[in-house]
């Protein structure tokens, strides 16, 4: 849609907005997200709600998930195959590793289908369109901070309880802002320049649940990474989200392999994968319509 100004007896009118289909790559539009957050915060909350909505138990879920999750892989994992847990409880080391990772899975698979999701919204109405994933990513996080909470809570139990945990409380201040703002960005990142590319390649739709769930075993989220031999290490340190996932152990369990090198190249992965994600999207969504 392109919208042109008429020029009259020499002198051009007024417009609040333009809207041009002429863009380069490096147009990114972030001014337009600032002008519509409060269709941002429509978004944001109408996903918050929409999740559970017309259910028994409600957000009881956002505690319930975690902890089912988290007894799962302390019976498989700890009881059954008798993996590693740093000397930590079991239950406090499987939700250190699993709430952080399904932040950034869920981020990840639910953006991946922004195009999917939205087309009959996208060919109506004019609106930044990096505004729908973005939303995910912000309601995805008001999820991740309740189910956070579960985490917080039985931290708090197994301290008073005199187990041997050290949580470092100023790097739980200072470090866990940081730490979700790169989980979300790299969820974003990859979700959207998934989300561009199925748009074309329809394939990759059905890989993605797949390949979250395989990722996480390449991930140290139901074992240390101390306990990989060191031959292997390298190749899971490749994973940007090995760094952050051990660096989450590290200030709240006194435990992991925190190293600053690590979470250096998830930022700067993070960053790459951000940017080049939303250049992709800026670029497919003038044609997407086309070959949705």
């Amino acid at each position: 849609m392109t919208q042109t100004v008429p020029i009259t007896a020499g002198k051009s009118e007024d417009w609040d907005l333009e809207i041009n289909s002429r863009s380069g790559w490096l147009d990114l539009h972030l001014k337009d997200i600032w002008r519509y957050r409060d269709l941002l915060r429509m978004f944001v909350w109408r996903d918050f709600v929409a999740v559970y909505k017309q259910t028994i138990l409600g957000p009881i879920w956002f505690f319930i998930q975690p902890l089912l999750t988290t007894a799962t892989f302390t019976i498989i994992f700890s009881g059954v195959a008798k993996l590693s847990t740093d000397g930590l409880p079991p239950l406090l080391f499987y939700l250190a590793g699993t709430a952080p990772w399904n932040y950034f899975a869920t981020c990840l698979t639910k953006t991946s289908t922004t195009f999917k999701d939205n087309a009959s919204l996208f060919g109506k109405v004019y609106f930044p369109r990096l505004i729908t994933p973005l939303s995910v990513v912000l309601s995805t996080l008001m999820q991740f901070l309740i189910q956070f909470l579960t985490l917080g809570i039985a931290l708090i139990w197994f301290v008073w309880c005199g187990y041997d945990i050290h949580p470092n409380w100023t790097g739980i201040i200072l470090g866990t802002p940081a730490l979700i703002v790169l989980l979300g960005g790299l969820g974003l990142g990859f979700g959207i320049i998934i989300s561009s590319l199925t748009t074309k390649y329809r394939d990759l739709a059905f890989l993605i649940t797949f390949g979250v769930q395989l990722a996480m075993y390449a991930t140290p989220v139901v074992y240390p990474l101390s306990t990989v031999p060191e031959k292997y290490r390298p190749w899971l340190e490749l994973n940007p989200m090995t760094g952050i996932i051990e660096a989450f152990r590290a200030i709240f369990l006194g435990a992991g392999c925190f190293s600053w090198s690590l979470l250096s190249y998830s930022f700067g992965v993070t960053l790459v994968v951000l940017l080049l994600g939303v250049l992709v999207f800026n670029r497919v969504e003038k044609t997407f319509m086309d070959t949705v």
